[in-house]
């Protein structure tokens, strides 16, 4: 055995010990796998037990959260790595262009290899509690970045992805939320029924002789940690000094190939325990044959307060998170000064590393195709001014249209801060129509690249003509999305409308929006969706002048900032959502009066060991007489991909009410069943469950039957009346196909054998996960 060469740059001063971490080399043995024999383990009457019971039962004794205020400084690190790279060796096809990258190489801190940084995030923050720790703030004074994450605008959402994947650990929690899951924690209420517990050493930690308690679950590929926790001998308040933790390599976590975390604790004074350091290394090998990913990230906390602060209104702004203005900015001073973690040497190196890579063609190209995948959008200059896309909308298919063409774009702050620009132009091969959507928003703020960026207080001018596909109103995605364009019917269900719209949009920080808009429009009829109201009368169009209120909540919650859309980093946040529609009959030739009030609550809930379950409950009513096409339609899906917020087995405008609640709960139960399978669990497969129910009434005063003033229901059109039955749809399926899949099996339990409309069928999507 011996120890791998390390240069460390150290100015000598007398009396100073200095100190120099060492990667042990020597005889590298493949693996070793060491089982025991078959024990006949029991929870009853085990002093281990008995002891992790005494842990979790002085949580509240040294939580320095009990106090009325606690405060403490964090540094924190995340870096991003190439594992086992040797540009010379195993990377040697790059060729001579990239032989310069060995220079910027460190070790890891795991396995010894050689690791390239190509990333590398550092946060200073100062964190506060109040009122029992019910109340936290973060304030970050200090934020730095350097890699290749500038191939996505939005730095901030990278950095903001990483910290939920990161996130710090709590052992005194029940549950453990990392790699986006959640995890039973050792100390969890039902530990003694998930893990087993052992008594296994004796050690000495800084000068503490301490009581080692193991532990290690029942199930090795379930959601539950390895690990061990130091606790020091004749410790009445059961302080926990250290803690490892690691992961089975058989648990069933996608691309996981090693998992480490340490941390390590102070006593203060009134034995409240202080967290000195957290330590989290992930070795992940995302897609084989590509390079394998080693990501750490390393806290450091000190100045460590229980006085009130002298600013206690911290409390009461929202954010959680607060950015300083200078934060972005500081200078190497700042960071010499507050980086508790001294930088490797290939961390020092990256942005110089970058540019050198950029100066090789090929990674150039090849840097601007994955900026297209990640955006879709393409540049038109440097600095660009307008961005073409998004390029999967640049062709599709209806049955309406045929094949259909779109060239679009938006232009970018780099033409104005304040105001921006974007559309399209759409024509259909089929039905020889230009379609068209323009945009002219005015921001009150100014934007760094685009108008969408969070917090939006603006005024946007829409004027629009396309294809209206009636009750089908996709969430998640685009209606010209390619994938969507097969479908297991024809999708004559649509109408051209012609709009135009004036919004004005305000988002607070504490994520609460308001969106209030007026609206003109002309819907026009089409051979498949004619206008005819029970009088036998033919219209051509008509027109509807309406206003528009939008309420949006959504507390903690946190997204990746599209051109386009946002996608949720998470779905923990509860999202309340309340909007009414209004359009008074004789308004700017409005034939109709619309009165339309909609709700939707949507989250998740975690079940610790058994999976979560995504929920949400939507209801709406009608107030007044209106066209079917304005009332409340639930939104069904025609393609073979599984769409969220919608019905896999209902036909557009199979059910048409005016008064509706439904309910959308998907259960994941990340392989409960299959873990415990011979053979099948080494598939790493989980089991997915969805039901979706809806009901829903049409009342006199807007059925056509009995209000001949409205318009009569399409003849080419099975309309089916809903009684106080709903309409109710189930889904067995299997996730985690190939890591990236998920398939399901449909089954359809109310209002079988419509015409038209299947009882069973298969849907699949891709679904990447941890």
């Amino acid at each position: 055995m011996g120890y791998s060469e390390k240069t460390v740059p150290m100015s000598f001063a007398p009396g100073k010990d200095i100190i120099v971490e060492l990667v042990p080399t020597g005889v590298q043995l493949s693996e070793v796998v060491v089982k025991p024999r078959k024990e006949k383990y029991s929870k009853k009457n085990n002093p281990a037990v008995d002891f992790v019971n005494r842990i979790r039962n002085s949580k509240e004794k040294n939580d320095p959260r009990r106090h009325d205020f606690y405060s403490y400084r964090k540094y924190e690190r995340i870096s991003t790595a190439i594992n086992d790279f040797n540009a010379s060796g195993n990377y040697s096809w790059l060729g001579e262009k990239f032989k310069f990258m060995n220079e910027y190489v460190d070790t890891s801190a795991v396995s010894g290899t050689p690791i390239l940084n190509f990333m590398v995030k550092e946060k200073v923050a100062d964190v506060a509690y109040a009122q029992n720790g019910n109340r936290k703030k973060e304030t970050v004074i200090g934020l730095r970045q350097e890699g290749i994450d500038d191939i996505a605008h939005d730095k901030d959402a990278s950095r903001q992805v990483l910290e939920d994947v990161f996130r710090e650990v709590d052992i005194y929690d029940n549950d453990v939320t990392l790699l986006q899951n959640r995890f039973v924690s050792p100390l969890a209420k039902i530990g003694p029924d998930f893990y087993k517990y052992y008594l296994s050493d004796t050690v000495v930690v800084d000068g503490d002789s301490c009581v080692v308690l193991s532990f290690v679950p029942h199930t090795p590929e379930t959601w539950g940690f390895i690990g061990k926790l130091y606790v020091p001998k004749g410790d009445s308040t059961m302080f926990i000094k250290r803690v490892e933790m690691f992961l089975p390599h058989t648990i069933n976590v996608n691309f996981l190939d090693a998992f480490t975390l340490v941390q390590e604790f102070e006593k203060a004074p009134d034995n409240s325990r202080l967290k000195k350091s957290d330590d989290m290394i992930v070795e992940l090998s995302v897609i084989p044959g590509l390079p394998k990913i080693y990501a750490r990230r390393n806290n450091a906390y000190s100045d460590f307060s229980f006085d009130e602060p002298v600013d206690k209104s911290i409390f009461n702004v929202a954010p959680s998170e607060i950015i300083v203005a200078d934060a972005r900015v500081k200078d190497s001073d700042f960071w010499n000064q507050e980086r508790l973690i001294p930088l490797e040497k290939g961390e020092k190196g990256i942005d110089e590393m970058v540019r050198r890579m950029r100066a090789v063609p090929i990674y150039y190209w090849t840097e601007k195709t994955v900026r297209l995948l990640v955006s879709g959008y393409v540049h038109t200059g440097n600095p660009s001014k307008f961005d073409y896309g998004p390029v999967n909308t640049s062709i599709s298919y209806n049955t309406a249209e045929g094949v259909r063409l779109r060239a679009g774009g938006m232009t970018t702050a780099n033409l104005s801060k304040r105001w921006f620009a974007r559309g399209y132009v759409a024509y259909g091969i089929r039905d020889h129509k230009w379609k068209y959507r323009g945009e002219l928003e005015y921001s009150f703020k100014d934007k760094d690249y685009h108008s969408r960026e969070f917090p939006v207080h603006s005024l946007r001018l829409t004027s629009l003509y396309d294809l209206d596909q009636l009750g089908q109103k996709y969430s998640s995605t685009n209606k010209d999305n390619l994938f969507l364009s097969l479908k297991r019917m024809e999708d004559t269900r649509v109408t051209y409308k012609r709009a135009t719209t004036l919004e004005y949009t305000l988002e607070l920080l504490n994520n609460f929006s308001v969106v209030a808009g007026a609206s003109f429009e002309r819907q026009e009829a089409t051979r498949w969706i004619p206008f005819i109201d029970g009088w036998g009368r033919n219209f051509n169009h008509y027109d509807e002048a309406s206003f528009k209120l939008s309420l949006r909540y959504a507390p903690g919650e946190k997204f990746v900032q599209g051109k386009t859309v946002r996608l949720p980093i998470n779905l923990d946040a509860p999202v309340f959502e309340l909007s009414h529609t209004y359009a008074p009959k004789g308004l700017l030739g409005s034939m109709f009066t619309i009165n339309r009030t909609e709700f939707k609550f949507s989250k998740r809930f975690w079940l610790s060991a058994f999976g979560y379950v995504d929920a949400i409950v939507k209801a709406g009513h009608s107030w007044s007489p209106s066209p079917y096409m304005d009332l409340c339609l639930p939104d069904a899906n025609l393609s073979y991909t599984i769409q969220p917020e919608s019905y896999a087995l209902m036909n557009p405008l199979e059910f048409i009410n005016d008064s509706y609640a439904s309910l959308d709960f998907t259960y994941w139960m990340n392989g409960m069943i299959f873990n415990r399978i011979p053979l099948i669990k080494k598939l790493k497969l989980r089991e997915v469950m969805t039901f979706k129910c809806l009901w829903g009434h049409l009342s006199d005063r807007n059925n056509p039957a009995y209000n001949k003033d409205l318009f009569v229901f399409p003849a080419n059109v099975y309309t089916t009346a809903m009684t106080s039955e709903p309409y109710m749809e189930i889904s067995a399926g299997i996730d985690n196909i190939f890591r990236v899949l998920r398939l399901d099996s449909v089954w359809r339990l109310s209002y079988r054998n419509t015409p038209e409309a299947p009882d069973w069928g298969l849907r699949i999507s891709f679904h990447l996960a941890f």
